[in-house]
């Protein structure tokens, strides 16, 4: 009888010991070693977010998951274009990525490119945090890719070493350096530039040997890279595109997780991306300025657009716009602008 009142404990207990042994089995299974890609390390708020990450990571699942950042697009030859297809074939088994390096294999991922679609960091949230991210999110899942967080490199704005810009006429002609989408191509085309689309490592060389005469891109990078150093001294402020970044996992590694692990792996990477969107942010809000007067302090002669001149630029690239609305899809462009206006 004593037998039978013992039995519950010890099916109970003789289960938690598979439990445990399942763990540890699968446990085993995993890499020593995780490589997650980036094209920008710290101290860029691209490179600290996906440094957060891996540290969350490590300390969350007291060490069975080890991610280790590799930089500089160094896994894929510094190539940023090709670094999706390079973790959807396993090369790469985790990334912090660009929406822009992405879309040229997701084309939903435009959408954050379209000129002058997003006007503050409200209507960035609206996107990635409704539906509009849902969506996107489901469009890279069909691609082999689990994407599981957003950080963000921020409003790319436009710089140059020639003169103030203000309207589409102060481009005409300039040089400039622009990222691998032909998106970019168009948009500059549109307001009378040059563009050569070329990677970030060879893109302040080209600057500071005049080889192009200006540069997009958020205020963030401009600072850590010392940009008025390769002769960018004008910045014109105008939220044109923006940046998101996408933590991702390829899915055969993101398989290999256990529940547990993947619930843990996901809330580091929420919490990482709210880190890296902060910094992102930081001292180019309403309520702080500080990264701007700091560049004004350093020399840089920076130009914050009136409504009327921004309006000029939306009405110069609007023919892009909606070439890029049918490509990207409509629906999810009209989904879009409709989350944008209820932000």
């Amino acid at each position: 009888m004593k037998f039978f009142k013992c039995l519950p404990a010890l099916v109970m207990g003789a289960a938690l010991a598979l439990t445990g042994t399942a763990h540890t089995a699968h446990a085993a299974d995993y890499k020593s070693e995780y490589k997650v890609s980036t094209v920008l390390g710290k101290p860029f708020p691209w490179g600290e977010a996906a440094g957060k990450w891996a540290e969350l990571v490590a300390e969350r699942t007291d060490g069975r998951i080890n991610l280790k950042v590799y930089p500089n697009a160094q896994l894929v030859a510094g190539d940023q274009t090709k670094e999706f297809t390079a973790m959807r074939q396993g090369i790469i088994d985790m990334a912090v990525g660009s929406t822009i390096n992405w879309s040229p294999q997701v084309k939903e991922l435009n959408l954050f490119s379209l000129p002058f679609l997003m006007p503050d960091f409200a209507s960035m949230d609206a996107l990635t945090q409704g539906p509009v991210g849902e969506k996107i999110f489901d469009a890279i899942r069909k691609q082999g890719i689990e994407p599981i967080g957003w950080a963000e490199n921020g409003f790319r704005e436009v710089t140059n070493s020639k003169h103030p810009i203000t309207s589409p006429a102060d481009l005409d002609g300039l040089k400039m350096r622009v990222v691998g989408s032909p998106l970019y191509n168009d948009i500059f085309t549109a307001l009378g530039a040059n563009p050569t689309q070329m990677s970030w490592a060879d893109a302040k060389p080209a600057l500071t040997t005049g080889a192009v005469d200006g540069q997009e891109n958020p205020l963030t990078v401009y600072d850590v890279a010392q940009m008025e150093t390769a002769g960018q001294t004008y910045i014109t402020l105008w939220h044109y595109v923006a940046d998101p970044l996408i933590f991702a996992v390829n899915k055969r590694v993101w398989g290999s997780f256990s529940d547990e692990d993947k619930a843990i792996v996901k809330q580091a990477a929420d919490d990482a991306g709210a880190y890296g969107i902060a910094l992102a942010r930081k001292g180019m809000t309403d309520d702080d300025q500080s990264l701007i007067k700091a560049l004004e302090a350093r020399g840089a002669k920076i130009t914050t657009l009136t409504p009327e001149q921004r309006q000029k630029f939306v009405d110069a690239t609007r023919d892009v716009y909606n070439k890029w609305k049918e490509r990207i899809g409509p629906d999810l462009v009209d989904m879009a602008e409709k989350s944008i206006a209820n932000r």
